[in-house]
Order: C-alpha cells, then structure tokens, then sequence
C-alpha cells in the first residue's frame, strides 16, 4: 500500500458505505442509524490502479467527556493522526451543520492532507448543501455518491498526485510476497510472514475483555474499551508482530443467546463475529473469571471446534481472583467435563487489564497452531492402530468382526484422518472416539479438532457375484439343447 487514507465526518454521512466500495467488500455494517462504527477498521482498497490503505472512522462527534461518544471521538482523532491524508466526509443533502465547523478547525490543526467531499450528492436535492461547503475553506468539494459509485473518478484524480508522492516508501515497506512451499505436501505447515500472518480470532461473551486484550497485546489504545458490555461492533482486525510472531487479531462482537439478540446491528455483529472464526486459524474462547464456562461460552468454543479450528481457552480479570489455586482447579475440571470435545486444549489464565499472563497465552497460540498443522507418517499410523485393535478389538455385529484395514491421514488443519474397514455404518461411534482419544494422547494432539472418517474398502474379487449369473445362463443354454435318447 502506498498511503493512508482516512474516512472522517459526522455520524450517519455514509463514511462505512464509501469505505466498503473502496475496499469491494462489504466489511464494515451500514445501517440508516447513526452510530453503528465505533472501532477503527482497515481495509485494502484500490480505485483504478491506485492501491491505499484506507481507514473507517466513528463519527466526529462534539463531546470531550469521558462518555462512549467521546472515547469514539479520540480514536478518530487518533486515525486522523496516523493516516497520510484524510477525506472528510459531508452529508450533501442536510447541508453544513454547526458539528462541520467544528471538526473543519480539527482537521486544519491535525490532518497535513484533506480531501473534501460532499455525499449523497446526487440529484438537484443536493446542489444547495454542495455550495454550503465551499464556505468550510477546505478547497472544491468533490460531488459524490459512496452508495451509487457516483463520483468515483473525481475522487481518483485527487488522490492520484498522493499516490505519487508515496510510492517510494510503498516500495521500501513491501511486504515479503515469495515464500517456499514443499510442493511434495501440500499440506505443510505454511510459513508466517508479514505478508501471510497468522490469524488469530479473539470470541466470547460481550464485556469478557476482547477489546482490553488485543490492545495489551499490540501495546497501543487501538480498539475502544470501557465499562459499557457489547461496545465493538464490526470484527475489527489488527496487524502486529508479537513475540517475533506476525498476527493478524480479530476483535469480534460479543455473543450472546439468541432469545436476547434483538437489534437488528447486533444480529449483524454476531454474523461478522462467526465470519471471523471461520477465517481464523487459531480461536482464543475469552471467559470472565467471574462467571466462567456459561451456556454461551460452551456454544461459542463448540462453534470453533466444528469450523475445525484451533482453539485456546483464556481466561480473563484474573487479577481480581482470590482464590486463584482453588479456582484454576474447578477450572480444568469444568473444562474437561463441559467441553469433552476439545480435551486438552490449553487453559491460560491471563489479565488484560494488567498484561498479566500474555507470554503463556502467545505460548498457547503457537502450541495449538503447531498442533492443528501436525502430520503424522502413514507407517507410524498403521502401526499403532494394530496396537490399538489388539488392545481393544472392534465390535463384531452379527458374529462378523469388523475389520480394521489400514489407516492414513488424507490432511491437515485440523488434522483428518481415513481408516479403510469393512462394514464402515455398522462401526460404532464410541470406537471412533477411542480412536480418536488414543491419537491425542499417543501423538500429542491435545485439544485441535481431529476429523476420523471410516471407509469402506469394497471387494476387489473381479469373480464376486459372477458364479450365480454364470450357472443361470448355462442351465438356460442347455434346457435349449436337444435331449439324446440312452
């Protein structure tokens, strides 16, 4: 990317709209009512040939307390300083409001780069409010429309002189981009570079602390905290190299039970929130201390496990436990009684308010990831299911043992496994979890979702059926034959 763009105005102007074109997705929620983005959210855009980071800000509101309104407002302070140029944003059709004023004096002190653009502008409703913004003393107002595509051109050929200006440092933070891969298995644990960082997506119940975390973990106020549950909205996600580690980390929405789920922006937060699992490769289950291992902490680890993915258990505000050795006890008991599907997965108590417990939750995250992209040799395999079958023979429904052939892992991420047998429906599935308990323990798998499939092998006798067929037509032909006389 060669410059930083940042999307800024009032509430409701249509700042997520433009940045969703920009990026040709729709990742930030849009809605008719004000207020929806709180977070900041990055996005890869391109406008014609022009490649730009481009920033989707809360709306400027005019509050300097210590209200969510105000704490959104400092964070879009804080875009304004990190980005190279920033776009701010009008709503053509209401006009220029007393809040405009206000934040074209912000803009004047902060910002060393603005764009003005007037939205909503199409039609002869408009024309009035895109005159009003000659009177901001920021320029000639670009005439746009972030949700028709309207405009776009003029927006190109302003920021094409940008996109000069910064294509030498483009070229010198270039991101890594040629990685080799065994091309003997494809399947091998891909390397994690800048360019392809690991992900990371942090879940749990609204106010269990995701926010407080990832800031702890990139060391910067980024993400909007505070008292108030249910806070993030969009799944906000973050670059960072932590611990020499590159990670891309997902803040998501907090989830709770659907009968309490009302508004029609937090039903959209939690769909964004189940996007996120499903692109992680590692999902860190944030639990309060205080009231762990809840109905909707046991769905939202079951989610992770089902999508496959790797999953660490973390659990929060553990600087405020008493009785820590005690409590960690019923912890892992509650755990392995509650969640028997992801049995050994690691359990880390942490404090994202103090930093507390951060070395052992990287630990974690890289354990399980090596876990969940662990292969082990066919050979190696085989010989330990016929320990397994002498240890424990499969069931043998109608007097006929079931047999056990020979066993392969077709891959990884999580790892999946396929046991060629015979009679593969009349298996039982509590022999498959013996199976699949043995190889966590055998193979040190604790924890990653392990996929086992039993195959039918078929019979390869070419004869099989053929005999009855073969005796049918012979006494046919021969019934045709003219019968001797002794």
């Amino acid at each position: 990317m060669s410059f930083t763009l940042a999307i800024v105005g009032r509430p409701n102007v249509g700042k997520s709209t433009l940045f969703n074109r920009l990026v040709g997705k729709r990742l930030a929620l849009v809605d008719d009512q004000p207020g929806v983005t709180r977070d900041l959210r990055e996005g890869e855009a391109k406008l014609g040939d022009i490649r730009f980071t481009v920033i989707d800000t809360a709306g400027l509101e005019n509050e300097t307390d210590d209200s969510l309104p105000a704490r959104m407002r400092r964070l879009t302070e804080r875009a304004v300083d990190m980005a190279d140029v920033c776009l701010f944003l009008i709503d053509a059709r209401a006009g220029i409001l007393p809040d405009d004023e206000v934040f074209t004096e912000i803009l004047r002190k902060r910002a060393d780069k603005v764009i003005l653009a007037a939205n909503k502008a199409e039609g002869v409703a408009a024309d009035a409010g895109v005159m009003e913004a000659y009177a901001l003393g920021l320029g000639e107002p670009l005439r746009i429309s972030a949700e028709h595509g309207e405009g776009m051109n003029e927006l190109y050929s302003a920021l094409l002189p940008i996109d000069e200006e910064f294509k030498e440092r483009a070229e010198a933070d270039a991101p890594e981009i040629e990685v080799e891969v065994d091309d003997d298995d494809p399947d091998a644990p891909r390397p994690i570079t800048a360019d392809k960082p690991l992900q990371i997506a942090v879940v749990g119940r609204p106010n269990a602390g995701k926010s407080t975390l990832i800031n702890q973990i990139i060391g910067e106020d980024r993400l909007l905290t505070g008292p108030e549950a249910g806070i993030t909205r969009d799944a906000i996600s973050v670059q960072k190299e932590w611990n020499g580690t590159h990670m891309r980390i997902f803040d998501t929405a907090g989830m709770r039970k659907r009968a309490k789920v009302q508004e029609k922006v937090e039903k959209l937060s939690v769909s964004d929130g189940i996007r996120a699992v499903k692109f992680a490769e590692v999902v860190v289950v944030l639990l309060d201390a205080a009231i762990p291992f809840e109905t909707q902490d046991l769905k939202i680890a079951d989610l992770a496990e089902r999508e496959g993915r790797a999953v660490v258990v973390a659990v929060n505000k553990w600087d405020v436990e008493d009785e820590k050795q005690e409590k960690l006890k019923e912890l892992k008991e509650a755990f392995e009684r509650l969640l028997p599907q992801l049995r050994g997965a690691p359990l880390v108590t942490v404090s994202a308010r103090t930093g507390r417990g951060m070395e052992r939750l990287h630990a974690a995250i890289m354990k399980a990831h090596d876990v969940w992209n662990r292969r082990v040799p066919t050979a190696q395999l085989n010989r330990w299911l016929q320990t397994m079958i002498e240890r424990h023979p499969p069931p043998a429904p109608q007097g006929r043992r079931i047999k056990l052939r020979y066993m392969t892992q077709a891959k990884t991420r999580p790892p999946g496994f396929v046991v060629m047998c015979s009679h593969p429906d009349k298996l039982p599935e509590s022999y498959s979890r013996y199976l699949v308990n043995g190889m966590r323990e055998d193979f040190d798998m604790p924890g990653t979702p392990i996929r086992l499939t039993m195959r039918g092998q078929g019979d390869k006798n070419p004869y099989k059926g053929r005999k009855k067929k073969n005796a049918g037509a012979l006494k046919k032909h021969l019934g045709k034959l003219p019968k001797q006389k002794d």
